[in-house]
């Protein structure tokens, strides 16, 4: 594929962090029970038709939006800017690209001010706003932690037919790569870029797209991400837990992996690292290397590879989905078809190398 997205001759805004996920959901009572009462999500607001949602550390109005509607799917995945004249940068930038944009004062959802929501080049719907109604931080109000306690939002992480053209767009917007994925022909089949001082505010993932493969909010400390799980268990919906807890070998993050009632995919996530010198060097692992997904080498379920949440145009409407045609990582490593490892056979003794070599600083 490759058809890569031409560079604007205007600036790219100057973007401080992902800021909150807009997802549409079809029972909003039971999305409520989901989010509120067994993850713990602190609500901001809330009607008959949405939810706003925020973690404990938060300032800005929320996090998530839960909005009731007849398919589920994101409606938005939100960008604050550094300030109110980098949202006019943003619109500028993305019309001289070609792509649908729409402006609104008012902001699209509750406090939130002026923004810019687009159709993006890879197809999904992004926002870039700076002003925000300020609402109570809750660092100190330990009558209100839980066990579990999600205390900020960390990521996003998108699904695409075409990596390499994801990551030039999103390297040409200001965001440098942490880490990837590729094999000895150079395909590649993940890409994690960040703008706050992370391993990443959202990561591109090869496949079938665009679609919305999960959002992460990270805890203090791993026993949170067991209690969590400890939870589900005990409320008899351990089936939604999909994938872990584990130890990812890309970011070192403590990760599990649960499914909303509408089957959105949510990452809990904690004790990455630091990205924020300009030398940091990127991380490149082999897609054969079964640490590269959990550093414990347990196998990815295969619904982690294949499902994920539609993303809408400024319409309402899902965005048609595109088939992948360079090689898939589940076709690579999912399954006994022998070409996973975790120390190959010339390496010698455990320990003596780790599977990822580090590339070129960006």
């Amino acid at each position: 594929m490759n058809n890569f997205v031409p560079t604007p001759s205007v600036p790219a805004p100057d973007i401080v962090r992902c800021a909150y996920m807009e997802i549409v959901v079809t029972d909003l009572a039971k999305s409520r029970e989901f989010y509120v009462d067994v993850l713990g999500l602190h609500v901001t607001e809330e009607d008959e038709n949405a939810i706003y949602l925020r973690s404990l550390e938060e300032f800005i109005h929320h996090n998530l939006v839960l909005r009731k509607g007849p398919i589920a799917a994101v409606a938005a995945f939100a960008y604050r800017v550094k300030s109110p004249a980098e949202v006019d940068a943003a619109e500028a930038y993305y019309k001289e690209l070609g792509c649908r944009t729409e402006r609104r004062k008012e902001g699209f959802t509750k406090g939130i001010g002026d923004s810019v929501r687009v159709e993006d080049p890879l197809g999904f719907p992004y926002e870039f706003f700076y002003e925000t109604e300020h609402v109570e931080r809750l660092t100190q109000r330990y009558d209100l932690y839980s066990a579990g306690e999600l205390v900020r939002l960390d990521h996003f992480n998108q699904v695409t037919p075409d990596v390499p053209r994801g990551r030039k767009y999103l390297e040409d917007l200001g965001f440098r790569v942490s880490e990837d994925i590729q094999d000895s022909d150079g395909v590649s089949y993940a890409v994690w870029m960040h703008r706050k001082q992370t391993v990443h505010d959202t990561a591109l993932t090869g496949g079938n797209g665009p679609r919305m493969h999960h959002v992460a909010f990270a805890t203090h400390e791993k026993h949170n991400i067991i209690q969590i799980c400890d939870k589900m268990g005990a409320l008899r919906i351990s089936d939604r837990i999909e994938r872990g807890p584990g130890r990812h070998g890309v970011s070192n993050a403590f990760y599990l992996y649960i499914l909303d009632p509408d089957g959105h995919r949510i990452e809990i996530y904690t004790q990455d690292y630091y990205t924020g010198d300009p030398d940091n060097p990127v991380v490149t692992w082999d897609v054969h290397d079964n640490q590269r997904r959990d550093w414990w080498g347990n196998p990815v379920v295969p619904s982690w590879y294949t499902e994920a949440s539609l993303v809408l145009d400024l319409d309402g409407n899902p965005q048609p989905v595109i088939e992948r045609t360079d090689a898939s990582e589940m076709a690579v490593t999912v399954g006994a078809d022998g070409f996973s490892y975790t120390r190959k056979e010339e390496d010698g003794p455990a320990g003596e190398k780790t599977g990822f070599k580090l590339g070129a600083q960006v």
